[in-house]
């Protein structure tokens, strides 16, 4: 590939677009590990990633070295913890997105990537473009291959295969002199060369070495942090360095040099690690450490992609954080109205929580925080932070501070502090770490914010839809309660009401329409009106369900609900019941134990428009409880239906000499079974009494306006 010899490119990939526009495949590749290459050959449009993001933005797009590439793109850099700089480019194509360009250069300061490099990168794809271009235009398109082609790296124009094999033979002679060993490795970590004191210190031969990787074949060298050296001094093109002990305990270093093809290696007895002195120099150390957190932050990683709520972030940010860095304290920090607000703490005490909330909203944001800027801070030590911030509070005797942007798609969204108990020097690879943690950790804030505001969306819409209040009905006695599920943010569909009729009359409904989203909600404030509006124009308990089954079909023919409805006649105690393949109601008498209101179900509405509702009657005394109610109530999972009706009959009676309102309660807690729920749970109860004069008044006794959530 021209464009990354020309470039100064270790590594480069061309990607093409799938036919469907939402898979990027890795189609050609130079220098890359195939392990790696596996990893990266197949990105979804919807990823945040460099190639991605230069492809739906049409244009290049730059990273200068890990700590860049952790502020920008924090999952790639949790997953590609080396030093290296990053530039794409967008290949289009007539106009039309189909590829990007990717190259990976040595680790930089610099600002951007230079006129030199865009020039390349623009021609190349510029040329790319054109032959797709023409390749369509034949009708011979080109489609991303099932796995990328691996290209070997480019050989020097000044390479003369007669003089090589002669500077061949005095390169080995001379390498076979010295007193250290040295080996080459392919960009694979295989061994292409071996050289006799390497040999010896390695206790191998060259015939069992070449063509394998080295911890192949000698098992004291896989330890992971070794092969992350390589995969460091690779990806990065930097010289890395880490020991290792022999079987017969004698020590070895090994220092990892880049080349265009590979590594060149130098092996070295060595006793670094035997000595206290030097340990810590060591990298191997830090990259061990390092190693570990990586792991761990891989998996807070995945967690926080299933994490709902802004909670649920905070929660496994600190239970993660706090053991794996050390960290005593952390807090979060969130801009509201051009202020901090302190939004949640872990590990400071209640007097240094307070101190923090007083101080916070009082001090508007300074143009150095990082907040504003997007760039961490890290201060090793007490003079260090009040050096930038000199007003800085000091709470619970913290003693170092790491200052993390938390910055989404939409802008600032806050500041995440980790506090430590003694000075702290924070070395480059924890920087990286802690920098893409709070990347990855602002993109699952303002994935929770939104869903805890689709959530209280969701619930508002719902109580909007259940009854605010239910009527005053003198003579008769209610309860409801209605809960949302527990699971998700999507909209209910159960639903209760009551109905005020004539004199001494009423009716009560109660319902599931099936789904769980806008249109079930939407449904459900129809079926309610329409059940409503027939019950007042004088219609019988069949004919509502007729009635409404049929304006159910026309409304939303592919939905069915399921609807129980009862008239209530409270001059002489009867009821009339009619029923759309709802669960059946519950009835206690006084003195008596609770039982199954045996009724004639039809079937549900919105199914059939010649579908018929019988009805029955049933006594019900003064003192009775008529209890209605949704699944959500009753069902769980490896519970017969039948069985979880007669547990309910059971509670019912057992709770029985409650007051109705207590009852409703008791019934919807969780200590009697619902406290998970994956369904919403509405419950109605209605017990006639002996009417008197106190009952006609609003605020007489007897009635219970439920909330629209338990």
């Amino acid at each position: 590939m021209r464009a990354v010899s020309e470039t100064g490119a270790h590594i480069g990939a061309l990607y093409l677009l799938d036919q469907d526009g939402l898979v990027l495949s890795m189609n050609t590749a130079m220098g890359f590990p195939a392990a790696v290459a596996k990893a990266w050959a197949r990105i979804r449009m919807s990823m945040r990633m460099p190639m991605t993001v230069s492809l739906r933005e049409r244009r290049p797009v730059w990273t200068a070295d890990r700590e860049d590439l952790a502020r920008q793109f924090p999952g790639v850099a949790l997953a590609m913890p080396y030093n290296f700089a990053v530039v794409t480019a967008p290949i289009l194509c007539g106009g039309a997105a189909r590829g990007a360009l990717l190259l990976l250069l040595p680790a930089t300061r610099d600002s951007g990537p230079g006129q030199h490099v865009l020039d390349v990168m623009e021609r190349a794809c510029k040329d790319m473009g054109e032959l797709l271009q023409q390749a369509d235009r034949l009708g011979r398109p080109v489609r991303p291959r099932p796995r990328p082609r691996i290209l070997a790296p480019f050989r020097s124009q000044q390479d003369d295969p007669a003089v090589s094999a002669e500077a061949a033979m005095a390169a080995l002679e001379c390498l076979n002199g010295l007193p250290e060993g040295y080996c080459a490795l392919d960009v694979d970590g295989r061994v292409t060369f071996l050289s006799a004191p390497a040999s010896g210190l390695l206790d191998t031969t060259a015939a069992e070495m070449v063509g394998k990787r080295p911890w192949e074949v000698l098992p004291w060298l896989a330890d992971p942090p070794h092969e992350d050296s390589y995969r460091a001094a690779v990806l990065g093109h930097q010289i890395t360095f880490f020991t290792a002990q022999r079987p017969d305990g004698q020590w070895l270093a090994f220092q990892l040099f880049p080349t265009p093809s590979g590594l060149s290696v130098r092996i070295t007895p060595s006793t670094m690690a035997r000595d206290p002195a030097h340990v810590m120099p060591d990298p191997v150390v830090s990259r061990q450490i390092s190693g570990a957190a990586l792991y761990d932050m891989l998996q807070l990683a995945s967690s926080l992609s299933q994490a709902a709520t802004v909670q649920d972030v905070i929660d496994l940010v600190a239970d993660q954080i706090i053991p794996v860095f050390d960290v005593k304290g952390l807090a979060i920090l969130t801009a509201e109205g051009g202020r901090l607000r302190v939004a949640a703490t872990r590990g400071y005490s209640p007097e240094g929580v307070a101190e923090m909330r007083r101080r916070a909203p009082c001090a508007p944001h300074a143009p150095e925080l990082p907040l504003i800027t997007g760039e961490p801070a890290f201060f090793a030590n007490e003079r260090e932070l009040l050096d930038v911030y000199p007003d800085a509070g000091r709470y619970d005797g913290m003693a170092a501070w790491a200052l993390l942007p938390l910055h989404s798609s939409g802008g600032p969204i806050g500041t995440l502090v980790l506090a430590y108990g003694s000075p702290h020097r924070f070395t480059q690879d924890e920087r990286t770490t802690l920098t893409s943690l709070a990347g990855l950790m602002a993109q699952a804030l303002e994935r929770a914010r939104l869903y805890d505001a689709k959530h209280r969306l969701a619930q508002t819409l719902q109580a909007s839809l259940l009854p605010r209040a239910l009527p005053v009905i003198p003579g008769l006695e209610v309860a409801a309660r209605y809960l949302p599920a527990t699971q998700g943010i999507d909209i209910g569909g159960d639903f209760y009401d009551l109905i005020h009729l004539d004199d001494g009359q009423a009716a009560a409904v109660i319902g599931d329409v099936q789904g769980h989203d806008t249109n079930a909600a939407a449904l459900m404030g129809q079926v309610r009106t329409a059940i409503h509006a027939h019950a007042t124009s004088g219609a019988s308990a069949g004919e509502v369900l007729s009635h409404t089954n049929r304006l159910l079909i026309d409304l939303s023919p592919n939905r069915f609900t399921s609807c129980l409805y009862i008239s209530l006649d409270l001059r002489d105690g009867s009821a009339c019941v009619a029923s759309a393949g709802h669960l059946p109601a519950l009835l206690r008498r006084p003195g008596r134990p609770t039982e199954i209101v045996e009724s004639t179900p039809g079937l549900l509405l919105g199914i059939d428009p010649a579908a018929e509702y019988p009805t029955s009657q049933l006594d019900l005394p003064p003192g009775s409880v008529l209890t209605l109610y949704t699944d959500g109530l009753i069902e769980a999972p490896g519970v017969d239906l039948g069985d979880a009706i007669d547990g309910l009959a059971r509670r019912l009676t057992r709770h029985g000499g409650l007051p109705l309102a207590r009852l409703a309660d008791r019934l919807v807690d969780p200590a009697e079974g619902v406290g998970y729920r994956a369904d919403d749970v509405a419950v109605l109860l209605l017990s006639p009494v002996n009417p008197s004069p106190t009952d006609a008044t609003p605020d007489g006794p007897g009635h219970d306006d439920p909330p629209p959530e338990g």
